[in-house]
Parts: C-alpha cells; sequence; structure tokens
C-alpha cells in the first residue's frame, strides 16, 4: 500500500484523475509563461537554458569586460547604504535572548548506572575486591588487555620487575632516559707488527681485528695478503671499515684461493663493488674453509637480480660455508642461500655426532642392491624397492 502524496498537508489523490493536458490548454499565453517562470522541470533531456527560470529582456551592452564589472559591483556595494538595525548595540548590553545551555547530568554516575553486573561468584570476587592494584595491572597483563595500560606498566608486569612508581591506571608514560654507554676505545692494533707476524707464519696469532684502523695505505693491505697467502695459523680476519677498494679486494680474493686455514673473514662497510664480492665469494670454492663470510654495507647497497643468482649459485656450491653475512633483496635468493647454509649445519652436526645422512644411505645401499634385483622379474624388482625405501624412511625419522 502505497502512502498518498500531499503538498503543504493538503492531499491530492482527489486529483490523480484530472487531466493535465485538458487543464493547460484553458491556460492563456501569459498564464503559461508565469507557470514556467514558477516551475523548474526536473528533465535531464532538457538544455540548461530552458529549464532556467530566468529572462533577461534586456538587449546587451557590449562584450564582457571583467575589471569593469567587479568596479561596479564593489561600487554599488559601498554606495548601498546599511540596513538600520532594530536595537542599535550598546556594549555590554545583551541583544536578544541569551541562549543557556541544558542542563546534564553528571557523567560519572549515568556511567555507573549503566554498568552491567557481572556475577563471578565469592571466590572471584573476594580476591578481585582485595587485590592491590599492581595485582590487577598484572592480571589485566596476563589477559591481553592492552588498552586497560601504558607500555611501561605492560612490559614490567612481563618481567616480573614490580610496576614504576607513579603510575596507575591514568598514569602517563613519559621516555627513558637512555643508558649511558661508555665509548669503545680506539683500535690500537700495530698493522706493521701484525703483518710480520703473519709473514712469520707465528703460531700465536689466530685472530687478526683491524676493524676502524683509518689510514691503511694499499701497500699495506697488499703486504698483508701476500703473507697470508703462506700463512697456516691465522682462522679469523676482520676487516671492517678500514677502506677496502675493488683493488685491494681483488688481492685478497687471490689471497684466499692459496689459504686453506682462515675460517672468518669479515669485510663490511668498505667501498667494494658487486662484482668483486662475486669474485671473494667465488675465492671460497677453491680451498673451502671459509665458514662465515660478513661483506654487508658496501658501495652499492642494491646488488640486482644478476649478482643475487651468481651470488645464490656460487653459495650452493660451497660445502663449507655456514653463516653469510649479506642482504640479498630477492626472495628466491634469500630463501635458496638460507636453505642451503642450513643443510651446511645439518650436516657438520651430523658428522660432529657421527651420523650418516639418509641420502648418502640411499646413495650407498642403491649400488650394493644392484646385484641382489639381477635375476628376477619386474614385480618382485618393485616390491623389494619399496619394502627398501619403507626401510631407509623409519631409518631417516628415527635419526632426526
Amino acid at each position: 500500500m502505497t502512502t498518498a502524496a500531499k503538498l503543504y498537508g493538503k492531499d491530492l489523490s482527489e486529483y490523480d484523475d484530472v487531466d493535465v493536458d485538458e487543464l493547460l490548454s484553458q491556460l492563456t499565453p501569459e498564464e503559461i509563461n508565469i507557470l514556467a517562470k514558477e516551475v523548474d522541470p526536473d528533465d535531464s533531456f532538457m538544455p540548461p537554458s530552458q529549464r532556467c527560470s530566468y529572462e533577461c529582456d534586456k538587449s546587451p551592452t557590449g562584450p564582457l569586460n571583467r575589471k569593469k564589472l567587479i568596479e561596479h559591483i564593489n561600487k554599488q556595494a559601498l554606495e548601498t547604504p546599511d540596513i538600520p538595525e532594530l536595537k542599535p548595540y550598546v556594549p555590554g548590553v545583551i541583544r536578544g535572548k541569551k541562549w543557556v545551555p541544558p542542563l546534564q547530568e553528571n557523567a560519572k554516575e549515568k556511567d555507573a548506572e549503566e554498568q552491567i553486573a557481572i556475577d563471578l561468584g565469592d571466590e572471584y570476587e573476594q580476591a578481585l575486591s582485595s587485590a592491590t592494584q599492581d595485582e590487577i595491572i598484572d592480571l589485566a597483563a596476563i589477559l591481553g588487555f592492552h588498552s586497560m595500560m601504558n607500555q611501561d606498566q605492560y612490559h614490567a608486569s612481563l618481567l616480573n620487575s614490580g610496576q614504576p612508581v607513579g603510575l596507575g591506571w591514568d598514569g602517563i608514560t613519559k621516555a627513558s632516559q637512555p643508558k649511558v654507554f661508555p665509548i669503545d676505545p680506539p683500535n690500537d692494533t700495530d698493522v706493521d707488527a701484525s703483518i710480520k707476524q703473519v709473514r712469520e707464519n707465528d703460531h700465536t696469532l689466530i685472530d687478526l681485528n683491524l676493524n676502524n684502523i683509518k689510514n691503511i695505505s694499499e701497500e699495506k693491505f697488499i703486504q698483508l695478503f701476500e703473507a697470508l697467502e703462506i700463512n697456516t695459523h691465522l682462522e679469523s680476519l676482520s676487516l671492517t671499515n678500514v677502506g677496502l677498494n675493488d683493488r685491494t679486494a681483488q688481492r685478497l680474493a687471490e689471497a684466499m684461493e692459496k689459504n686453506s686455514t682462515l675460517r672468518i673473514l669479515n669485510v663490511e662497510t668498505n667501498f667494494i663493488s658487486p662484482t668483486v664480492m662475486v669474485r671473494l665469494i667465488r675465492a671460497l670454492l677453491n680451498t673451502k674453509s671459509i665458514e662465515e663470510f660478513r661483506c654487508s654495507n658496501q658501495r652499492s647497497q642494491v646488488l640486482g637480480n644478476k649478482i643475487e643468482m651468481e651470488i645464490t649459485q656460487l653459495v650452493e656450491q660451497n660445502p663449507t660455508l655456514l653463516r653469510l653475512g649479506l642482504h640479498l633483496e630477492f626472495n628466491d635468493a634469500r630463501h635458496r642461500v638460507a636453505a642451503h647454509l642450513q643443510r651446511n649445519i645439518d650436516r657438520i652436526r651430523q658428522s660432529r655426532l657421527g651420523v650418516t645422512s639418509s641420502s648418502d644411505v640411499r646413495r650407498m645401499s642403491g649400488s650394493s642392491q644392484q646385484n641382489n634385483w639381477d635375476g628376477h622379474d619386474d614385480e618382485t624388482i618393485r616390491a623389494m624397492k619399496n619394502e627398501e625405501n619403507g626401510r631407509l624412511n623409519d631409518d631417516q625419522q628415527s635419526l632426526e
């Protein structure tokens, strides 16, 4: 059932049967013109010039001059007198009725009335009624009510370190004072004496740290790397932030190809290009003694897909590398490198425990049982293979 149309409160249903065309035919042209000015036809198919009820009978005075039009409007506004006020303005006297805000009920009392009563039981209500504020804050942290506390209260509850003094439910978390740490002393390692020890193959020099030593010349780097080729005792070499460039890094790669005792190499924060970084990682494949290699934060922050894929292939060929300090942007390279390093770590762990991996067991058992399968038909060989694979899987699960 539809609602009857109304106009100014009057029901228009009695005009449903009236013929509009007949009414319009009885109007004179002047009346139709007046009616057209009063009514705006809501018809999107009509041009705006015909829908607009405004009509100007004056003839145009010439082209539009915007500057003169604005000057005329400003002049007319200044010459037109203001409308007189019904009640003149008097300082300190309120004209008209003053607005008075309505009375509001107490918000706290209203919230208390709207609270929902929850029956927790006598035991829980007695425990909560006698609990201190710190205990309630700890309980809220355990239940995960993060909006009821600030960060200092939450972390203090998790660490069981006691609530901060002066912080309640309405406490404001302030920035904590930073801890003062002593400045690290400068690296006082004697470069010339260290190079001499490396050249003389000193058995007491196992770890050489030249980090953050400035103004090391290229000649000294070359002397160090030449001595590194014949050294058999140095296990760790750290050259962080020493100004290594491509020329000295190339010489380091040549020394790594001949050294078989170095296990840890760190060349972070230098000026090595991506191509020379690939050269260094390729040099790890010759002796296969490096277990940890770090070369991040170099001249180029973005290596590119081609360089990262080449580094990934070189790492996958290295069976001894356990840790690689290098940021790889692409997920494929990052996941493949991480998976291969994990396999190397698992292999070292299994060899330390004296356990053989399942892949090695399959490879050795395959050649030993090939002779046992000769002389049998296909169905018998298939059954024997299934039984052997099941036994190997059981062995692998028992090892894990």
